[in-house]
C-alpha cells in the first residue's frame, strides 16, 4: 500500500494523478473539510467544473458512481467509494474576503484559496485559474422553499474516506480547510494517498 501524506491543518498541497489512478482523501480525526480541484495535466484551461457536473449528475449530493466533469464536459474523476455521502461543489473555496465577509471578527486568513494558488503556482496555475472547488465533506444544506444555504459542520468521523479515479493525467490541488464554519470551529489535518 502505498504512503499517506498528511496536509497540515489550514495549508493545502499539489502533485499530479495519472489517468488510472486512485486518490484516496481521508478525514483522520473527523469533521474536516478538504478542497479538491483538478486540472488537464497537458491543458491547464482545461478544469473541473461545478456546473458541469451538477448538470450532468442531477443532484447536489454526489457520491459513489457519480463522474466530476471538466469545464469542456469531460469526465476529470470518478467517485468509487465513499464512506460520507456529504460533500459540497456549490460553494467557492474561502479567502481574505470571505473571512472578511463572513469572520470579521477573527483575524483574516488567506484560506483555501490562497492555500491553492500557493500549491498550484509550480504548476503553472494562476490565481484567476481558480473556479469552484469539490469541498470533500463539506455538509451544506439547502432550503428546498427559499434556497437559502446553511453550511454545518461536517458528518465524518475520525477516518471517513472518498476515493477517485482519474480519468485523464491530472494536476490536483488539497487543502486541509481553514474556514470555522465549515469544520465545525476547529482545524485539523487532511490525509490523501495515491494509489
Amino acid at each position: 500500500m502505498s504512503t499517506i501524506t498528511e496536509i497540515p491543518e489550514r495549508s493545502g498541497a499539489a502533485f499530479r494523478l495519472a489517468a488510472g489512478q486512485t486518490l484516496t482523501v481521508i478525514d483522520p480525526r473527523g469533521r474536516q473539510v478538504s478542497d479538491l480541484l483538478a486540472y488537464n495535466a497537458e491543458d491547464l484551461d482545461e478544469v473541473l467544473s461545478s456546473g458541469r457536473t451538477l448538470d450532468y449528475a442531477e443532484t447536489i449530493y454526489l457520491t459513489t458512481g457519480n463522474l466530476l466533469y471538466s469545464n469542456r464536459s469531460q469526465p476529470m474523476l470518478e467517485i468509487i467509494e465513499d464512506t460520507v455521502g456529504r460533500h459540497d461543489f456549490l460553494l467557492t473555496p474561502c479567502s481574505y474576503d470571505t473571512f472578511h465577509h463572513f469572520y470579521p471578527d477573527l483575524p483574516p486568513h488567506r484560506g483555501c484559496f490562497g492555500n491553492l494558488a500557493e500549491a498550484l503556482e509550480p504548476f503553472g496555475i494562476k490565481p484567476d485559474q481558480i473556479p469552484t472547488a469539490f469541498n470533500c465533506f463539506m455538509n451544506v444544506t439547502v432550503d428546498g422553499a427559499t434556497g437559502k444555504l446553511d453550511v454545518l459542520p461536517p458528518i465524518s468521523t475520525a477516518g471517513d474516506r472518498i476515493v477517485l479515479r482519474a480519468a485523464m493525467d491530472l494536476i490536483v490541488g488539497l487543502t486541509a480547510c481553514s474556514a470555522p464554519a465549515s469544520n465545525g470551529g476547529s482545524f485539523k489535518p487532511i490525509h490523501y494517498r495515491i494509489d
